[in-house]
Formats: structure tokens, sequence, C-alpha cells
């Protein structure tokens, strides 16, 4: 399986779910374009794009192992175009954009997502741990830290049989959250983070309920299922704080 090449057409169709304009240039292949026209004529092209990938992967993986998905998936995703280095901006509309995926997206592709998501977790939970003057806050990121990086190492054991390589960079609708703290500091940063830790754990919770209920493998549903009840967790918490920062 192509993992490198199935991720970066990954990369590709998630900066085009949020939005993004593409180049001239990326028109996608007849399938990506045509599976997302057929998906929803309710929703706008480009949202239409977005889901008909994920349903082009559901379709090309019924007759084949989880390594055939994966591949299906990926290569579904690429046919919707758009360019890997461009960037969403992290609004309101784009996260749920984004999240509009979530009921068509493949399993290999949630757990591509899974490990982005962790990444994010990860390398803002360092930032508050060190930027931070508020010991809440600061508590709070380096729980982030190492319940995140367990959880990373737990989610490699359920994409590794499935010959799901999981990506070492954010996609872009987290690294555009990360990008918003960067040059923040403060109370300034202790809000944006805390912010950031809620839409972050509900996007979560809204991906990891729908593969607990509908994932095609038992690891990857039984995944889901183990890891909501810290996901649940970390937003309670994260609601919390946020009241105490504002």
């Amino acid at each position: 399986m192509k993992t490198t090449h199935a991720f970066s057409l990954f990369l590709a169709a998630s900066s085009f779910v949020l939005g993004t304009a593409c180049s001239s240039t990326n028109t996608g292949t007849s399938t990506g374009t045509t599976s997302g026209s057929s998906m929803n004529g309710q929703m706008s092209s480009d949202m239409s794009s977005a889901s008909g990938t994920a349903a082009t992967g559901t379709n090309t993986s019924s007759s084949g192992s989880m390594g055939d998905a994966g591949s299906s998936s990926a290569a579904a995703t690429g046919g919707s175009g758009g360019s890997s280095a461009t960037m969403g901006t992290g609004s309101a509309s784009d996260m749920t954009a984004f999240m509009a995926t979530f009921a068509t997206m493949q399993d290999p592709v949630f757990l591509m997502n899974a490990a982005s998501s962790n990444l994010l977790e990860i390398q803002l939970g360092q930032m508050a741990a060190q930027k931070s003057t508020n010991a809440d806050v600061k508590r709070f990121g380096q729980m982030m830290v190492d319940h995140h990086t367990k959880a990373t190492q737990e989610l490699k054991t359920v994409a590794t049989p499935l010959g799901v390589t999981l990506p070492q960079t954010m996609m872009p609708v987290h690294q555009a959250m990360a990008d918003k703290l960067m040059n923040k500091s403060g109370k300034a940063f202790d809000e944006g983070y805390m912010d950031a830790m809620e839409t972050a754990h509900k996007m979560d919770i809204a991906m990891f309920e729908v593969k607990s209920n509908a994932a095609e493998t038992p690891t990857v549903k039984s995944f889901a299922t183990k890891t909501l009840p810290m996901l649940r967790s970390h937003e309670k918490m994260a609601n919390e704080i946020e009241k105490k920062v504002d």
C-alpha cells in the first residue's frame, strides 16, 4: 500500500474541504469530481466533492481488505484536487465543513485524522506548559502531552496491522489552529489555548462517536469506544478552565 502517496493525497482533500481556493490546474480526476457531485446535491460543490470522496472509498473497499480500503479511500480523496500547501483559516465555517465529512469517513482516514489531532494536542500542550503563567493551564497542557502521547502509541497498534501509516505532521485544519497561538503570550495565549482545546475536543468527540458506532473494523471501533471517555473528560476540564481564564 502506497501510504506516503495516500497521505499526501489525503492532505490535499483536507485543504479542499476547508474551502480554500484551488489553483486552476487542480481540477481533480473524474472519479473524485463525479463522486462528490452525486454524493449530496444539497451541499455546495466544494463540500459535495469532499463528502463524495469518502463515499467512493466505501464503495471500493467492500471486496477488499482494510489495507485496500485505505488505498481506495486515499485515492478517492485525491480526486478532489487542491494543493496540500494550501492552509485553512481555522474558522467556525471551516470546522463545520470538516466535521461534515465524519459520517462518510473511511477507517484509514479516521486513523490519520486522529493522529493529526494527537499531534495538535501534544504540540499545543507543550506550548502551554512552557508559555503559560496560569497553573491550571500549565497542568492541563502537560496532561494533554502525556495523555495524547499515550493515545498515539495505542493508535499505532491499531493502524499498523491495517497497513495505515500515520502522519508525522498535522493536517491543515489542525495546523491552522496551532498557527493562531504561535505569537500569543500571557492572558491572550491562555484564552486562545483553552478555546482551541474546547474546539479540538468537540471535533474529536464527534468523530470518535461516529466510529464507535459505525467503524468498518472491530479494532477501530474498539479504539474509538475506549478513547471517548478520555476525550469527554478533557473537554469538560477545558470548559471549566476556559471560564476561569476568560
